[in-house]
């Protein structure tokens, strides 16, 4: 995320920090349904109130970064250079944020969402979201020249490789195979040039 500039923004960001990660520390020490609200709020001094000034939701105290995530993606499509490829651009970032969530220290996190049906329930809508979110950005590019559909389904195809590359055995590897596939589906959504 974008540092904050303003003494308030940074006190604002500190609070979230603090916020998330207390959460984690706390849902990773007992188990994520074994802790509420409360005990959060507490453990990280601050009122109910503050913490769902930060986060709308339980779920998405583990989900921090989820915004930023978006804005990475969406970044990739309307931060190119001029005459960048998309799908090579949405690959290095795509690559960037596996290689992060693959780490051995995310590990434990990963696991404590596999295994809370509300945590799964919520990353696939974050995913949804997140992928409307870039479907939005590609359609907006005027230079991509692509259908509202066309641009849903790579934003998709996109957010599933993500999904699918954090979860194979050999990540990077995965993320190469699942683009060339999306390259292949992006070429094949060129409109058509009649002479």
């Amino acid at each position: 995320m974008t540092a904050p500039s303003g003494r308030r923004e940074r006190k604002k960001a500190a609070t979230r920090q603090k916020i998330a990660d207390t959460a984690l520390r706390l849902f990773l020490e007992r188990g994520y349904d074994a802790v509420g609200i409360r005990e959060v709020a507490a453990e990280a001094d601050v009122a109910v109130t503050t913490l769902f000034s930060h986060f709308a939701s339980k779920e998405a105290l583990v989900f921090e970064q989820d915004e930023d995530f978006e804005q990475r993606l969406t970044q990739a499509v309307t931060g190119r250079a001029p005459h960048e490829l998309l799908i090579p651009a949405l690959r290095s970032e795509v690559q960037a944020l596996v290689r992060h969530c693959t780490a051995d220290s995310v590990a434990p996190i990963w696991r404590m969402i596999d295994e809370s049906p509300a945590l799964r329930k919520y990353e696939e809508s974050m995913r949804l979201r997140h992928a409307e979110t870039l479907a939005t950005a590609i359609a907006a590019d005027p230079e991509l020249s692509r259908t509202a559909t066309a641009s849903r389904t790579i934003a998709r195809f996109v957010i599933d490789a993500y999904s699918l590359a954090r979860e194979a055995a050999e990540p990077q590897a995965a993320v190469d195979e699942i683009f060339g596939m999306i390259e292949a589906a992006w070429e094949a959504t060129r409109p058509s040039r009649r002479t």
